[in-house]
């Protein structure tokens, strides 16, 4: 089985080093483009957290820094200020838990997107607002009393209604996975916001995760915490999707800005992972207004070879993609299975093996049981996922 190494993922996940988690997921500001003072979304031992500053380089390094291009240079996608009427960067909005879920109509990757509703705001930032175009139009929705993630991939709103081509969710309390080849709002199956420099990290001294980047070619492959390809190149010295560069430890950062420093740091400690096909070495940031242009543009001065490939997990491709059962489903019921509208009934499951759940129309949910308050007959789906795929069940409450 072929390797790009990190030694075994599974051991990394369980074995990384643990990093300051200062805030806590309740403790984030709501609003749009606010501060998460100091919570980072998943365990410390989760692979976007995990310090990889004294792994080893991976064997193949070389041959895939070059095949990106070694005199390619970084670039920062993100800043402050518009270009063609854009806002530079990928937005997020933090919601409470009371937030409304609205329905998402979903479009192209209907099969590999989880279930709303969503609570997002009638007036959410979509990537590349005011005027969002046809790039990715990302939505990120951060649910802070929930601690949920929500990600919409190509996001559209029309009289109240959204629509979009992806949809994920994830529990940033536990070390989620996407199923094996399902792909996310982001190609390689990853989250898209925990990988976005934030200026709220880079004012209080520190990113305390890896950042996201893009190429122009992968591989049609991937690694953990990857879960999808997004290519047809078989080349072994392009890059699987989840691949992780890291800035060499001999790389002097001491000319540059502060702020520049907090994100160079970053790069060294926690390097930055393949997430998606785009422009070369780009890394994904959100946009705000305190950016500062100048000194952001100061790093496009580093190269490619400045980076180095850290040594990964098992490199997952067509010919070996893991496989086991789905979640088991041995109950979900109703109690009552009849009630008059707005009476409560409690929704109640058995489920093995999972990694989430959702039940629509209500959401994401933890435990065994719910108290839903029906106002008309509604059947609630329960859809139960893990890395392998997911099991559905049925139960219809009637309201006479």
């Amino acid at each position: 089985m072929r390797k790009l190494m990190f030694a075994v993922a599974v051991v990394l996940f369980a074995s990384s080093a643990a990093m300051s988690q200062s805030g806590t997921c309740s403790g984030m500001t709501v609003g749009q483009l606010t501060s998460l003072n100091g919570f980072v979304p998943f365990p410390s031992n989760n692979l976007w957290n995990m310090d990889i500053s004294s792994l080893p380089v991976d064997p193949n390094s070389a041959n895939i820094i070059n095949f990106i291009g070694s005199t390619v240079t970084l670039h920062p996608d993100f800043g402050s200020g518009t270009f063609h009427n854009q806002t530079l960067g990928i937005p997020y909005q933090v919601v409470a838990g009371t937030q409304a879920k609205v329905n998402v109509t979903l479009n192209a990757f209907a099969d590999e997107s989880d279930p709303g509703p969503e609570p997002i705001p009638a007036n959410a930032l979509i990537e590349g607002y005011p005027k969002p175009g046809n790039g990715d139009r990302h939505v990120l929705v951060l649910d802070k009393d929930g601690c949920w993630l929500y990600e919409l991939y190509n996001a559209s709103v029309k009289n109240g209604a959204w629509s979009a081509d992806q949809a994920s969710l994830w529990d940033m309390t536990i070390n989620e996975q996407r199923p094996y080849t399902w792909t996310s709002a982001d190609a390689a199956g990853l989250p898209v916001f925990v990988g976005l420099a934030r200026y709220d990290e880079v004012a209080a001294g520190a990113i305390n995760h890896a950042l996201r980047f893009t190429v122009p070619t992968s591989q049609r492959a991937f690694v953990l915490p990857a879960t999808h390809w997004a290519s047809t190149t078989t080349s072994t010295s392009a890059p699987p999707m989840g691949t992780r560069l890291r800035l060499k430890a001999s790389f002097d950062i001491s000319g540059f800005p502060a702020d520049d420093q907090v994100i160079l740091t970053a790069l060294k400690k926690y390097g930055m992972i393949l997430a998606d096909n785009g422009s070369a070495i780009f890394i994904s940031g959100a946009p705000d207004s305190r950016w500062n242009n100048n000194d952001l543009n100061l790093l496009k001065s580093i190269t490619a070879s400045s980076f180095e490939v850290v040594q990964q997990g098992t490199i997952y491709t067509p010919a070996n993609v893991p496989s086991g059962p789905s979640p088991t489903i041995s109950s979900f019921t109703a109690n009552p299975m009849t009630v008059s509208a707005g009476q409560p009934v409690t929704l109640s499951w058995s489920a093995s093996n999972s990694i989430y759940n959702i039940i629509t129309p209500v959401g994401p949910v933890r435990g065994t049981s719910l108290v839903v308050n029906p106002s008309a007959t509604t059947t609630y789906t329960l859809n139960s996922t893990n890395q392998y795929g997911r099991t559905t069940a049925t139960v219809t409450v009637t309201v006479q």
